[in-house]
């Protein structure tokens, strides 16, 4: 049975990193945009990380930032993936020789087969609504967007939460999943009921799945 991936993002305190592995996140994600109100500092990060259990993967998210920034936050932290949100190239993501993810904004007219092939590289891509800020902002995008036939790994993102995961897992079979907000009390302040309740609806997502797939085709 595919087990869907679930990346918690925007952590900014060591107890939710902590909160998070425990509801059995396979990720944290942690931003380093300072106009977000999810941004961490690199002492601050390196608090969070300290705190992590073994095993549970580190995304560190840049929007345009500058190559020597991103070089201090892999040599610090050494995180499992970067995270591209903004408008970098292919040549701007691949400069770092570390393993990542480009994060495109979906909206009607994004050509998502044409970045599969110019992120060629990328270990997958990353979906998200097109709202200010990038990302964080709890706005679901019109999932229809997405080609059947991407070929490359999806983690979908955008106003997930407990009550509409299960929804986008049957309908998109991501990859992996990835929340921010909605499993947040404030912004950048992690709820952890809200946390154990968005993985125990991937979970009973992935076995709605596997039963589906089981299902004879109709009419027969």
């Amino acid at each position: 049975m595919h087990r869907t991936r679930i990346k918690i993002c925007g952590i900014t305190r060591p107890g939710d990193a902590v909160e998070a592995a425990r509801a059995g996140a396979d990720a944290i994600g942690l931003v380093f945009y300072p106009p977000s109100p999810r941004a961490v500092g690199l002492r601050q990060a390196l608090d969070i990380v300290r705190e992590l259990p073994p095993l549970v993967g580190v995304v560190a998210l840049f929007v345009r930032a500058e190559p020597q920034r991103v070089r201090e936050v892999i040599d610090a932290l050494r995180p499992s993936l970067l995270q591209f949100h903004g408008d970098e190239s292919a040549e701007d993501c691949e400069a770092f020789a570390h393993p990542y993810l480009r994060a495109v904004r979906m909206r009607a007219g994004v050509d998502l087969l044409d970045l599969k092939v110019r992120h060629a590289h990328a270990r997958g891509l990353l979906l998200d609504a097109f709202v200010e800020g990038f990302g964080g902002g709890g706005e679901v995008f019109d999932w229809s967007l997405i080609p059947t036939n991407v070929g490359s790994p999806i983690v979908l993102s955008g106003g997930l939460r407990a009550a509409n995961v299960a929804q986008a897992i049957l309908r998109v079979r991501p990859w992996a999943v990835d929340v921010s907000s909605g499993v947040e009390s404030a912004k950048g302040v992690k709820d952890a009921a809200a946390m154990r309740e968005f993985v125990a609806a991937v979970r009973a997502a992935d076995a709605a799945a596997q039963q589906a797939d089981k299902a004879p085709p109709a009419g027969r």
